[in-house]
């Protein structure tokens, strides 16, 4: 890990030292900083917008890209994406050197732009294209089971469902932790998620059937280009938080996993 990541986050700590205004998630020396930056930003309608900016700092950061997450309850997830893609635009500009603090200055003092741009283009795309399907594509489909008391049957079900519904992924589990990341088509996934919630795939205290009542939607959201597809669907156990965290980041989804598994642990 670069000398220059661990003094800009020290930095970054000292300047966004308001309670929840920076968190550091996970740090490593081999896989380098994860945080997360917390900014409120006035929107077009002089509306406060609580910006949730994830940045994963690689070991070579700042010689390659940061990988940055937005989210915002303000803000539809594609209005996210283009947060996101807009920023990755700025870091660019920035390579080879510490670029966080400017890239979070910029982001307040352009956010509005980007919302009237991202409006103005999603209008003329829905002009356009009336009647065509916005969830074509790839989806992908993270999930925290809080148990599994039948646990054979309960895998057997989920890896029937999948491959029923021809969707690849993962069935993880890493001590008390149960994971389940799905890829597949947006009609499929959720088709998927009904049949979670709905079938008596456990059993509860006293051995009868029962409903999934414990099951989290972590996240919903469209594969990019970054992402590696998962070629199929396997049930898996990691013996540590280390085993589980390369899955990931071998399918490209270490922001996935640095936002939603370390707090399962916690």
């Amino acid at each position: 890990m670069s000398a220059l990541a661990r003094e800009e986050l020290s930095a970054l700590a000292a300047i966004y030292c308001e309670p929840d205004e920076c968190e550091v998630l996970a740090v490593s020396e081999t896989h380098g900083i994860t945080f997360r930056i917390q900014v409120s930003v006035k929107e077009l309608l002089d509306t406060d917008v609580l910006l949730k900016l994830l940045f994963h700092l690689p070991v070579n950061y700042p010689s390659i890209l940061p990988d940055i997450s937005v989210s915002s309850d303000q803000l539809t997830r594609a209005q996210c994406m283009d947060v996101k893609d807009k920023l990755l635009e700025q870091a660019k500009k920035h390579l080879s050197e510490p670029m966080v603090h400017e890239l979070v200055l910029w982001i307040q003092q352009h956010l509005k732009y980007i919302i009237r741009q991202s409006a103005a283009v999603y209008s003329e795309k829905n002009t356009l294209s009336r009647g065509a399907s916005t969830e074509d594509g790839i989806w992908m489909l993270f999930l925290h089971l809080d148990h599994m008391r039948a646990k054979a049957k309960y895998v057997k079900t989920v890896e029937k469902w999948a491959s029923d519904l021809r969707l690849t992924g993962r069935l993880m589990f890493m001590g008390k932790i149960i994971l389940i990341l799905l890829q597949g088509d947006r009609s499929n996934i959720k088709e998927y998620l009904i049949l979670q919630k709905t079938s008596k795939v456990d059993v509860d205290s006293s051995g009868r059937k029962c409903k999934e009542k414990m099951i989290s939607v972590l996240c919903e959201t469209k594969v990019q280009s970054q992402h590696t597809r998962f070629q199929t669907f396997e049930v898996k156990d990691y013996s540590t938080l280390d085993e589980l965290q390369k899955e990931f980041e071998a399918a490209g989804l270490t922001t996935l996993f640095s936002e939603f598994v370390p707090p399962l642990l916690k």
